[in-house]
């Protein structure tokens, strides 16, 4: 296991060095985080679909758990148990249009990963900078237990637990444990655990701050401690279901599925659940004894226990939906956590906006009326008063407003249009408007993904690192 020592030493001495104007060494946060001899206990895979092109160069990583689709190479990496999906890269001779441009699309995108560490993260979408549309690149990046990097180009930059860079460039930044940022292009900030920030320079900007003395409950990070908090302890407890889903070669659906609809080979489905159609399941999801509606999606790292989704509802990557009630047109933001009680479940109204990164986690039944958008930490209806407008007022903010921890400036109508067209695109991406011809999305197309397996060197110098591996048509 010498080589894969080597590789980590250097990935963390580069890390260090990108980030050594903000003074952060990363060190004591992550030896500790994956004991070695898991980097050589799992295998990695990839899917094969006409889909999305077939193009995966590996040279000198460890791929332990991790999944591939789509045009993906990795160097000088670890990937544990990480998913990097290519399923929406640019093709070319795709327009990309941005500002007054029209930028013509000269080869298809690739995810390049070099000189990184990410931790059951999640890599999806596509770059959304001008200036490297080609290439989603990951450089000189350590990313820990569930992040997600989204449609972000990064480089050097340290990402904590739960945390989110959502269509964002990112250059030499630590973002706190549980933050989401969604703010076109940025350098050398050291975003506090718990922040949730949306800008879009000259329209609006949407600055959340989660109280740390409640946060800790539910995730907190340490030097030369694991991850902490309700949000870990929550997937740990559920993590043998996985094994057997990654155990069996060949696994029949417990449960109907409807030919418009996608359940991945690497999900978990419990007793009790129904599946509707043009609804997208994708892998290490966990749905239990729930509805899912026509046009529903539960994406990565979703957990949908004992709730009904009525249809259209979007649970973005990582969101945890429990005991709850969802009517239609939904969307749930990236890992948000949505706990109600059996005897006192949580209720949302249709046409509805729950934050990315939101935390409802209530022990009295609780309402939230239809229209509304939703952020926060929220524990009773108090809580909610303080951290929920309806969006027909949020609309009419212009200039600024000022509520609990939340600071918003510019125009609440710009702010809601490019959250109402973001989650209609998510649909139609997902295919939730299929009707059997037109707008197909990831719910028909990725039904019939093939999957094959890689493995590591199991001794040596080498022990948990792959050969170097090709793979195309």
């Amino acid at each position: 296991m010498k080589e894969l020592t080597k590789l980590l030493d250097r990935i963390i001495q580069r890390n260090d060095i990108n980030l050594r104007e903000l003074e952060h060494n990363i060190s004591p946060f992550v030896y500790k985080l994956v004991p070695p001899d898991q980097l050589v206990k799992f295998y990695a895979f990839y899917g094969v679909t006409p889909h999305h092109p077939l193009d995966f160069v590996f040279r000198h990583s460890s791929l332990a758990g991790s999944y591939f689709l789509g045009k993906v190479s990795t160097r000088n990496s670890i990937l544990y148990k990480s998913d990097i999906r290519g399923d929406e890269l640019k093709k070319k001779g795709d327009v990309f249009n941005f500002q007054k441009f029209k930028i013509p699309i000269a080869r298809d995108e690739r995810i390049e990963i070099e000189d990184s560490f990410l931790i059951k993260t999640l890599v999806h979408n596509f770059s959304h900078d001008p200036e490297t549309l080609e290439n989603f690149f990951i450089r000189n990046t350590v990313s820990t237990h569930y992040a997600n990097i989204h449609g972000s180009p990064i480089d050097g930059s340290f990402l904590e637990p739960f945390a989110t860079v959502d269509l964002t460039t990112m250059n030499d930044c630590v973002v706190g444990a549980y933050s989401y940022i969604q703010a076109g292009e940025v350098d050398h900030l050291n975003v506090d655990p718990g922040t949730v920030w949306v800008r879009s320079p000259g329209e609006f900007n949407f600055l959340y701050q989660h109280p740390r003395d409640r946060l800790k409950k539910y995730i907190s990070f340490d030097p030369e401690r694991l991850p902490q908090g309700l949000l870990i302890d929550f997937g740990e407890d559920r993590k043998e279901d996985f094994e057997r889903v990654f155990d069996v070669v060949k696994l029949e659906p417990s449960v109907s599925v409807p030919t418009s609809t996608s359940l991945d080979r690497y999900a978990v489905i419990k007793p009790k659940t129904r599946l509707g159609e043009n609804v997208l399941v994708s892998q290490r999801a966990y749905l239990e004894n729930s509805w899912l509606g026509k046009g529903t999606n539960a994406q990565e790292h979703c957990y949908i226990i004992n709730s009904r989704l009525e249809g259209f509802n979007v649970t973005a990557h990582g969101a945890t939906i429990i005991d709850a009630d969802l009517e239609k047109n939904i969307f749930v933001g990236f890992n948000s956590f949505l706990q109600g009680r059996a005897d006192s479940r949580l209720l949302i109204g249709e046409e509805s906006v729950v934050m990315p990164h939101t935390i409802i986690d209530i022990e009295e039944p609780l309402a939230i009326p239809p229209g509304h958008l939703v952020w926060g930490l929220i524990n009773n209806s108090d809580d909610l008063k303080q951290n929920s407008m309806a969006i027909g007022d949020f609309s009419k903010i212009d200039g600024g407003m000022v509520q609990g921890n939340l600071s918003f400036e510019g125009g609440g109508a710009s702010f809601i249009t490019a959250f109402r067209d973001r989650i209609h695109h998510i649909l139609e991406a997902n295919g939730a408007f299929f009707d059997g011809t037109n707008t197909p999305g990831h719910a028909q197309k990725n039904q019939n993904i093939a999957t094959n397996t890689i493995q590591p060197y199991t001794e040596g110098e080498l022990e948990g690192v792959f050969p170097t591996i090709i793979i195309q048509p």
